[in-house]
């Protein structure tokens, strides 16, 4: 019986085959003459709406064809599970020109003859990372109009089914398909696929790839740009090499482009500070054993007799200084002389990658005629959502024409809503950081207790004292906690984005990309925030501790300074956040895919097409680019924001950018149905926030400089306190750490044992000891540290900027040779239209044309309509 089965499908299949002479990998129709610009599928699910899809499905198909699109349907008997219908739609060269027009897209006129800058004397070395002219620039360099139907002759038109590119085509389809009514229901118009999808009527709309990413297409009028991307520029073993950015831009649209050129760029520009920051680590690592702190600290007649007061009451023991001689000696790596020269160094880089980023936005920007390019234009359109929720109409005073609009105490009441929720995130995410805190306090007195009673501890203790144990462990358990709470506020941004229901593209965009870097800001940066500036800055001295909710005493900083534990803090994060968000951006839609991908490699072309293929992987969404920029503009932070502390940090942000370049680029060929190509002539809203942080980096690194590295304190006792002429250093840590009177110890505080019967105990400040007058009180020494911190800071901060504004003013944003060659094609392009236009006139001249004057004013006025349309 079975085998019975199995030949019933054979045969089945076999008739399939046989049935079909055109391959199913073609993305034409079944005539093999016109093209398959988008694709709609839709299931039969039998359910009570079944009716009701019906219906606007035939209605929302009948307007497209009255549209001008054409549509080819593929039975659900000819799928490989039998139960998907398949509409192909085909833009005719009336639809394409009509909507070209619309959508002022720019086509060739004349091929560019401005003569390419000089070539780069360096070429012959930076060979080897080059990529084929054919792959790099797939198609020449034209001067370039707006298309107009009246002025076909114009164009360079040499074959009307390749002259607009396949991505222009799904974009003029997606335009309609966005704009298409499909009926009226409870009283209101109803149009858009977005609607439809939403609502089950259609499960899917996608533009199609061009052929399988493995392998070349059979049908010779195929581009196979997918197969050229995935060969040259998809794969790991090609990430050395530049990118094909003229032909992503090409395939993928100019949005999309434009952030590979941004991240490329990014990449190549974290090269010089990774290689500084390296230099920065190797000075530390390479002095490390010249340190005379650590040497004193290690020194048994100096460290192994410096008693130290109980890090917590009654629990904590007293202890020995040398103790911590390992995590001292690490310390240097990081707290040395080249920290504050690093500091400097990336306050400078930061506005060099931002002036030079500029430049090469205005160079792509002429490049793919985006020059003239109005984003308002494409943005400021109203949402479909918009239209489709808000009831109430008024006068638009530009247009004069009724336009929706919600009214100003709903946006108030939706913004009230809005804003309290996402303080109550935030507060989550401050409370959530709290409790971190409290677990670091509370469980400190577990690990030193631990760390001191068990033998097996012993040969690392000196490694792995309490205070790191802690500060390791906090670290995994707060990224825990920011990866689930990152996970659920996606989510919440979202849904009150839709809440308050913006009225633009560009708007929604705007408002979504605030809350999720307001909220991502918070959530990432904030336990930094406390290590770095909260940390061992109010814990009070022994016998007048400071306690939070008068329960947990505050966490002391190590003798050796809290930088160590903010580079633990800052490389757990940043490390954590990148591994786990390469794992999430490869491994999930491969496993998704797994499945489709093996019924591709399984079934013959007759069988499985082109558009079951494409159906079967995942969807690029509207926010898909958006994520993408979150997480470049959160690690962009962490490098500059909190980089004085980690010089090592470009270079984990270097060899991560290097693998994330390959993997978006991988599971966008490979992994995603094409996207719909959009333009966008700049990175947007992001280059505003990264200008903020640029800004803010410079404070926070002072101040990490000044405050949480022991630079300033080592200063002021080099310049005013050294005890020896020789060795200028030596006593340093003698002079940081005040005498306390064991017997003024409040049983609060009071150790349970003091085996040894000491009588004072040494702690990490600048107090006067308990036999001075004015005992336990602030010494000059800490006044004097405290006005050179401050002083640091402003005298740091001033240069930076000085240095950074200077620079942005030399810079100019826009090359010179790029604003001639913008003004050389301006003027070129309107000479051809004026002499085409004198042609015309000629011509209507000499055939004796008495209606020219009435022609005018009918393009004129056809002009005006269209203004009005944009």
């Amino acid at each position: 019986q079975q085998s019975g089965r199995r030949y019933n499908l054979f045969l089945k299949r076999r008739l399939r085959i046989d049935k079909r002479h055109q391959s199913k990998d073609s993305i034409f129709f079944r005539d093999g003459v016109r093209r398959i610009d988008f694709v709609l599928s839709y299931v039969d699910d039998f359910s009570k709406e079944l009716e009701k899809k019906l219906e606007r499905r035939k209605e929302f198909e009948s307007n497209l064809q009255k549209a001008g699109l054409e549509l080819e349907t593929e039975d659900k008997k000819e799928s490989e599970d039998g139960k998907i219908f398949f509409v192909k739609i085909h833009a005719p060269w009336e639809v394409l020109i009509t909507y070209a027009e619309v959508l002022n897209i720019k086509v060739p006129i004349k091929e560019n003859d401005i003569p390419s800058t000089v070539e780069n004397p360096l070429d012959c070395m930076l060979f080897p990372l080059r990529l084929p002219e054919k792959v790099m620039h797939p198609e020449p360099d034209y001067f370039t109009a707006p298309f107009s139907k009246d002025k076909q002759e114009l164009y360079l038109i040499n074959d009307e089914s390749t002259f607009f590119s396949p991505s222009m085509r799904n974009r003029i389809v997606n335009y309609i398909l966005t704009r298409c009514p499909y009926g009226t229901e409870e009283g209101k118009k109803k149009f858009g696929i977005k609607r439809l999808l939403n609502n089950g009527t259609y499960t899917a709309a996608y533009p199609l790839h061009d052929c399988q990413y493995w392998k070349k297409a059979n049908d010779p009028n195929c581009d196979n740009e997918r197969y050229t991307l995935y060969m040259e520029w998809a794969r790991f073993l090609r990430f050395y090499k530049e990118q094909p950015l003229d032909l992503i831009r090409k395939y993928y649209g100019e949005k999309i482009g434009i952030y590979f050129a941004w991240l490329g760029f990014y990449t190549e520009m974290l090269f010089l500070a990774a290689v500084v920051g390296l230099i920065c680590f190797l000075y530390g690592l390479f002095t490390m054993d010249e340190n005379m702190s650590s040497k004193e600290i290690c020194d048994p007649a100096i460290g192994g007799e410096i008693i130290m007061c109980p890090l917590c009451d009654q629990e904590c023991e007293y202890w020995r200084l040398n103790t911590t001689c390992e995590s001292s000696q690490y310390s240097h790596l990081f707290d040395n002389v080249a920290t504050l020269f690093f500091a400097i160094f990336m306050g400078i880089w930061v506005t060099l990658f931002l002036e030079f980023w500029k430049r090469r936005q205005a160079r792509l920007k002429y490049e793919w005629d985006l020059v003239d390019f109005e984003e308002e234009q494409q943005q400021l359109q109203l949402r479909p959502e918009y239209e489709a929720k808000c009831t109430q109409k008024k006068r638009n005073p530009v247009t004069q024409e009724m336009e929706p609009y919600l009214p100003l105490t709903s946006q108030a009441v939706r913004f009230c809503i809005s804003g309290t929720t996402v303080l109550f995130w935030v507060s989550l995410i401050i409370a959530s950081m709290i409790a971190v805190i409290v677990y670091r306090l509370a469980v400190y007195a577990a690990f030193a207790s631990l760390m001191e009673n068990t033998q097996t501890l012993q040969p690392i203790s000196g490694l792995l004292t309490p205070q790191l144990a802690t500060s390791v462990t906090a670290s995994c358990l707060n990224f825990v906690i920011i990866m689930i709470l990152n996970f659920f506020y996606e989510r919440i941004a979202i849904w009150i984005t839709d809440m308050e229901i913006p009225r633009t593209h560009m708007e929604y965009e705007n408002r979504l990309t605030m809350k999720m870097f307001l909220f991502q800001f918070v959530n990432y940066y904030s336990s930094c925030f406390y290590v770095a500036f909260f940390k061992g800055k109010f814990v009070g001295y022994p016998g007048a501790y400071t306690y939070m909710f008068n329960r947990w005493r505050n966490e002391e900083c190590d003798p050796a300074g809290c930088l160590i534990e903010l580079t633990t803090q800052l490389t757990i994060v940043m490390a954590g956040k990148q591994i786990w968000g390469n794992i999430q951006e490869a491994f999930v839609p491969w496993i998704c895919n797994w499945w489709g991908r093996r019924k591709a490699r399984n079934n013959p072309e007759n069988l499985y097409s082109r558009w079951e293929q494409d159906h079967d992987l995942q969807t690029f969404g509207a926010l898909g680019l958006f994520y993408e920029y979150l997480e470049m503009v959160i690690q962009f932070g962490f490098i500059t924001l909190f980089v004085a502390s980690f010089p090592l940090a470009p270079l984990l942000a270097l060899m991560n950018n290097i693998l994330e370049i390959r993997v978006d680029s991988w599971k966008l060929t490979t992994q995603y149905r094409r996207p719909v190509a959009a333009k966008a002539h700049s990175i947007g809203v992001w280059q505003e926030i990264l200008n903020g942080m640029a800004i803010l980096s410079v404070v926070t690194n002072a101040f990490i400089v000044a405050f949480t590295s022991d630079m300033i304190p080592r200063l002021v006792y080099y310049y005013a306190y050294y005890e020896n002429e020789d060795s200028p250093m030596s006593g340093y840590i003698n002079n940081s750490l005040s005498v306390f009177l064991i017997s003024d110890f409040p049983d609060r505080n009071k150790p349970k044992e003091n085996p040894e019967n000491f009588v004072i105990c040494r702690y990490r400040d600048y107090r006067y000891p308990p036999d001075h007058e004015r005992k336990y009180l602030h010494t000059m020494q800490f006044w004097h540290i405290l006005a050179a911190k401050l002083a640091f800071i402003i005298i740091m901060e001033h240069v930076v900027f000085i240095v950074k504004f200077f620079v942005a003013w030399m810079i100019p944003d826009v090359p010179a040779d790029v604003k001639a060659r913008i003004k050389r094609e301006k003027y070129l392009t309107q000479k051809i239209l004026h002499e085409y236009e004198l042609e015309k006139l000629k011509e209507r001249l000499c055939q004796g044309d008495k209606r020219a004057t009435e022609k005018e004013f009918i393009a004129t006025e056809g002009r005006m309509e269209l203004s009005r349309a944009m």
